[in-house]
């Protein structure tokens, strides 16, 4: 909306956990030979096509090719994770939710490492959203539930940072 925010650095923990569901994500696309891109923060994602609204999300995922810029994403992306930091939860759950619904993401995952849960935004479906919890495997809808990323191996590893 042309508001620009000062954010801080994300934590370790925070860069860990998008890393890891990044890779998840492109082992899938790349073994499946799946034409999407899977892009990692920070990339920029001018979200409408206009000059306001410029988001950078954690994990975004984009299977039309023409909206790849050599700076960015132009357009909204199929899918979007924000992984919840202390000081931005409130703008993962209220602002970028109706933006990115807006937009046409057609997924988007909002995982809060604090409360150990997932919400899955699947704007293509009617149940929306389906809240998770860790220990069991997430179905992807942009791929018909074919991929699922499992949390279950992490959840010692972020309980152990989260307790530093």
């Amino acid at each position: 909306d042309g508001v620009i925010y000062d954010m801080s650095s994300p934590r370790t923990v925070h860069q860990d956990i998008a890393f890891m569901i990044h890779v998840a994500f492109y082992d899938y696309v790349k073994k499946n030979k799946k034409s999407c891109r899977v892009f990692e923060a920070p990339v920029d994602v001018q979200l409408f096509c206009d000059n306001k609204t410029m988001v950078q999300p954690d994990v975004a995922i984009l299977c039309k090719e023409d909206k790849a810029e050599v700076w960015g994403i132009y357009g909204a992306p199929d899918f979007i994770l924000e992984v919840i930091s202390p000081s931005t939860g409130r703008k993962d759950y209220t602002k970028k939710l109706s933006k990115y619904m807006a937009a046409g993401v057609r997924e988007y995952w909002i995982l809060d490492p604090y409360q150990q849960k997932l919400l899955v935004y699947f704007f293509e479906s009617e149940v929306c959203p389906v809240i998770y919890g860790m220990s069991e495997p997430v179905p992807v809808g942009i791929y018909n539930g074919e991929l699922e990323i499992v949390f279950s191996s992490i959840v010692k590893w972020i309980k152990e940072e989260m307790n530093r």
